[in-house]
């Protein structure tokens, strides 16, 4: 055995490293949170089973699965981007987690992106899952499969944005109480499950610029009705992405 063989090598581990097994931790944990997994899986999940076996609420001509699984799979993007997101990292801020994380080799940027990757792992699953109870329930999608993914970056990127925002400026209660309620009068008025045709036009005319109105919209278009590319849809969605990130970037705070 030569000399030197084992001579240590201080140093932080190459950047692409810690990135990755960041967001493998971060996906655990994720995974791993009870609150996490009712809000990401098993809501989602019930909602589309429910209202597509019961006919609670009038969806328009066609099958109510048709209508319904656009709206399911934008409320399960808004469950993990940007409620999830905002409680886990809200809960972090206030114990010192991220605080200690930033004064690691792991660059902060870094860190955001680790989340960031973990939201959309997190995605992916939720989409599959929520993709194969809606074909066994009958669901015939359409349209541009390029279409369909622009619209679930671009929302992830919009809920992530206001939901670091959120994390990063409130206290973790507040920020706890603001984002179930947020999420719930979006599950209502974002036209996931009921039709925003439903409400007055002066009321429908603002819940269409939501984000979670957009992306509801844009995936049924879509998906329901074979749109090739709901520009509109997509530029609300750019909008909220670029403000929210922005204003997340300027405003958070780590302490």
């Amino acid at each position: 055995m030569s000399a030197g063989t084992y001579t240590p090598r201080p140093g932080a581990a190459p950047l692409g490293r810690m990135i990755a097994t960041q967001t493998a931790l971060e996906t655990r944990m994720l995974l791993r949170n009870g609150e996490q997994l009712l809000l990401t899986v098993i809501i989602p999940t019930l909602l589309l089973v429910l209202f597509s076996a019961v006919d609670i609420v009038d969806t328009g001509a066609g099958e109510s699965v048709d209508f319904l699984t656009p709206g399911i799979l934008a409320l399960a993007v808004m469950s993990t981007a940007f409620t999830g997101q905002a409680i886990a990292t809200g809960f972090e801020r206030r114990y010192g987690v991220l605080k200690r994380l930033g004064a690691s080799p792991l660059p902060r940027w870094a860190l955001m992106t680790a989340k960031t990757l973990a939201v959309l792992v997190t995605e992916v699953l939720q989409v599959v899952l929520l993709t194969v109870i809606a074909f066994a329930l009958g669901w015939t999608p359409h349209g541009n499969p390029f279409a369909v993914l622009l619209l679930l970056v671009l929302g992830t990127a919009a809920f992530s944005g206001l939901g670091l925002l959120m994390a990063g400026t409130l206290k973790a209660e507040a920020t706890l109480a603001a984002a179930n309620l947020v999420f719930l009068l979006l599950l209502v008025g974002g036209g996931v499950v009921v039709p925003l045709d439903k409400f007055p036009d002066a009321v429908q005319s603002v819940l269409e610029l939501l984000p979670i109105a957009a992306l509801s919209d844009g995936l049924r278009e879509v998906l329901q009705h074979g749109a090739s590319m709901p520009w509109g849809d997509l530029g609300i969605l750019s909008v909220w992405a670029v403000l929210g990130l922005g204003a997340a970037a300027k405003f958070f705070r780590w302490e």
